[in-house]
């Protein structure tokens, strides 16, 4: 201990401004780098800032501070102080000469490592040579040294069997986002190591560098042999209660005193992703903690609270256990309503490093469980889609309990009609396109995929509606023409006409892109329902269920009943922090009959629900005046009226919001209830914006078809015009005449709207 402070301190001392470096007081490798360019400096220190929050090892909030002071010093005094900050988190300073030569030295920090765990070391890099190869890491003490147990249901680490003793490690460095893979060719730079441990107590490691073959100096300079001090893990067993005190399933985020996350992120195995910040846990399994006091935030889904407790692992106990209870604020599916996220996946875009193949069904049954999602809909996807789809066999997954389902499903991207929006395909019997053995097979536009999913019975519709329908306007509705020109609800505008479209999806891109074009088809009689959906994780990737849709059953949950009362509409989308049940207009309640109430002549209609939401007590001012173009998109924080705890539940009739009276969001289930007069044929919905949204009752005035707006109608056959000029030449050439008697058939119906409607 004594050897090690006196290191650090002489190594300190050396990079102080003004300090004259005594030739005989350090190797190369640990002398202070000087006359480096500082501006980009600075930039790749910043990003190993983020890189260490990434992984969940940050900086201290002082040492953020003095890092931030040393950027403003300029010059070498910038240079040295930057250097003085990092110095205590130095284990290696390599040193890579004008010839290219590595050697590399100790540095200052503990060689403290923890027992089946990861800790976090940075490397200096005193770069000579300019090289901007990628810097490696080995030892000979090192292999890889666990496996995950089969069973999702026990995540413990067991030790592959046949290892040599003194392998007992494993050394790898972090080169992912936001750090580049190579080196810079900067002067001087830092880079992250990350050490795991198989064992406890003192453990020694020899430790090699290199840029590349030949780079290695002679004299195994390049090799240093450190001795480690491995703290003990205990085995720390989470009781797990819900609500009733019933054995249950939460998430959970570790932390300890310097806010370091546990597991260590960026080398975590399934069902843990290293993309969270939070690990998933049933009653009775356990994490591997070392002795410590951490700071423990433990929920389940938005429809509970969100908690946290200290608790302090003993020293020199091989187990211990902590119990939790979790509680609710809401709970939908006591009312009959169950929530539901119809676009998740296995692989793809965050996962793993071979997002190709991704993740097993185990692990997605166990986050779905996690965050309290009545229904997941698992989605096999173009990049992954030769693997995935192994899993798809046409119904609800044997992994399934009780009030949580799950079933794997498609989402049509990566495919050839992507171009023209993504879509969900739910309720599937058959996954392969009729004619196709492979994704380049298929349509190369939306329509006839859209058709051949309803024909065998699914529930079709639109993900991520808003992409390509963006606006410069926070106005709802508005009637700017979008660009059409990306992946969201676009060809929904003709599809639409042709009775293939169940519903589009909201929530995960910003409202106004969402709804805007969804209301004006309202207005245009056509009756598509909205859902809600995350895209985990792809637009999200913090958890399932950030997005979505609640729907009413009569009686036990039933994946496809679920199904019929999305595509009817008994539903409502968002965020989960608010809700808008038994939504009735007179006695009808909505998306039964047909979510359709007939007057004989113009008058007042009683309009009635039970509303409740959940805000904090105090603003978040990181959510304040965030525009409605930045995540996230759908958020109950965002209604916040003022400094109150208040939100707007507004009625929205033809997509004009002609009411609105506000509640406290407490978490209290309040009735709501208005009256209305309507003189003409309308579509009327409640909105607490963006948090929730229902779909919308039909109310038809003297038989008459529901014409809300004329300009409504010319938004869409100008829509029409605009989707057809970005898609056309993605069509092929053998289906084109198609698709362009079918946008010419949306252009008709469009015109006879408009020719039918008033403003």
């Amino acid at each position: 201990m004594r050897r090690r402070n006196a290191l650090a301190a002489l190594f300190l001392l050396l990079i102080l401004p003004g300090f004259q470096t005594p030739s005989w007081a350090l190797p190369d490798e640990l002398k202070p780098v000087e006359k480096v360019a500082l501006q980009p400096l600075v930039a790749q220190v910043r990003r190993v800032k983020e890189a260490l929050n990434y992984i969940g090892r940050p900086l201290s909030a002082a040492e953020s501070s003095s890092l931030d002071a040393a950027f403003e010093k300029g010059g070498e005094a910038a240079v040295a102080g930057i250097q003085g900050v990092l110095a205590p988190h130095v284990l290696f300073a390599v040193h890579i000469n004008p010839e290219s030569r590595v050697k590399v030295a100790r540095g200052p920090a503990a060689a403290e490592c923890i027992q089946q765990g990861w800790r976090a070391f940075l490397v200096r890099v005193h770069n000579e040579a300019g090289v901007t190869a990628a810097l490696k890491v080995a030892s000979p003490n090192a292999r890889p040294l666990y496996k995950r147990s089969s069973n999702a249901a026990d995540p413990k680490v067991s030790i592959t069997q046949g290892q040599v003793g003194d392998r007992w490690m494993d050394i790898q460095t972090f080169d992912s986002r936001p750090l580049n893979k190579t080196l810079s060719g900067l002067g001087l730079e830092y880079r992250i190591v990350e050490i795991y441990s198989r064992d406890a107590g003192k453990r020694e490691a020899k430790v090699e560098f290199n840029v590349g073959q030949g780079t290695q100096d002679l004299g195994f300079r390049n090799e240093v042999n450190i001795l480690f001090d491995c703290i003990p893990s205990t085995e720390v067993v989470l009781g797990v209660h819900d609500y009733d005190g019933k054995p249950s399933s939460a998430s959970f985020v570790i932390r300890d005193e310097r806010g370091r996350v546990y597991p260590h992120n960026s080398r975590r195995l399934e069902p843990d992703f290293f993309f969270h910040a939070q690990i998933y846990r049933h009653h009775g399994e356990s994490v591997y903690l070392p002795p410590g006091k951490y700071s423990i935030e433990y929920g389940r889904g938005p429809e509970y609270y969100r908690d946290r407790r200290e608790i302090t692992v003993p020293v020199g106990q091989k187990t211990c256990r902590e119990d939790f209870k979790v509680r609710r604020w809401f709970h939908a599916k006591k009312l009959g309503w169950y929530s539901g996220d119809h676009h998740v996946h296995a692989a793809g875009c965050a996962h793993y490093e071979s997002p190709s193949e991704g993740v097993t069904p185990k692990s997605m049954m166990r986050h779905i469980l996690g965050e309290d999602l009545n229904v997941g809909c698992v989605l096999s996807w173009g990049p992954c889609w030769y693997f995935q789809k192994q899993f798809f066999d046409g119904r609800v997954s044997d992994l399934s309990k009780g009030d949580y389902l799950m079933r794997y499903d498609v989402e049509v991207s990566g495919f050839p009609s992507s171009h023209a929006g993504h879509l969900c395909l739910l309720r599937l019997k058959e996954d392969d396109y009729p004619g196709t053995t492979k994704i380049e097979e298929w349509p190369t536009w939306d329509l006839p995929v859209l058709a051949w999913g309803k024909k065998q019975g699914g529930v079709v519709g639109f993900s991520h509606s808003g992409w390509g329908l963006n606006v410069n306007t926070a106005e709802l509705p508005n009637y700017v023409i979008p660009p059409f020109n990306s992946i969201g609800a676009n060809e929904y505008i003709v599809d639409v006409v042709h009775g293939v479209v169940d519903f589009i999806s909201t929530v995960d891109t910003p409202y106004v892109w969402e709804l805007n074009i969804w209301y004006h088809t309202l207005n245009c009689g056509f009756r598509t329902r909205i859902s809600g959906e995350t895209d985990f994780p792809c637009i999200y990737g913090e958890r399932v269920g950030l997005g979505r849709v609640y729907c009413k059953l009569d009686g036990k949950l039933d994946f496809d009943r679920f199904c019929e009362e999305l595509k009817n509409g008994r539903s409502y989308a968002g965020d989960g922090r608010s809700h808008l049940v038994d939504f009735k207009v007179g006695s009808l309640e909505l998306g039964t009959r047909g979510s359709e109430v007939r007057l004989d002549k113009p008058g007042k209609v009683r309009i009635s629900a039970r509303v409740a939401a959940m805000l904090a007590e105090k603003p978040s001012p990181d959510l304040r005046g965030r525009p409605y173009r930045q995540k996230p998109y759908w958020h109950i924080e965002r209604a916040r009226l003022g400094e109150t705890r208040k939100v707007p539940v507004e009625v929205v009739v033809n997509g004009e919001a002609v009411l609105r009276k506000e509640i406290v969001a407490d978490g209290t289930l309040r009735d709501f209830s208005a009256e209305l007069e309507l003189k003409k044929s309308s579509w009327v919905a409640l909105r607490i914006l963006p948090s929730a949204h229902t779909n919308p009752i039909f109310v038809i005035v003297a038989g008459k078809p529901i014409r809300a707006s004329a300009k409504s109608a010319r938004w869409c056959l100008e829509s029409v015009d605009q989707c057809w000029s970005q898609k056309k030449g993605r069509i092929r050439k053998s289906e084109l005449e198609v698709a362009a008697k079918a946008y010419e058939g949306a252009r008709q119906a469009y015109r006879k709207i408009l020719s039918e409607s008033s403003d």
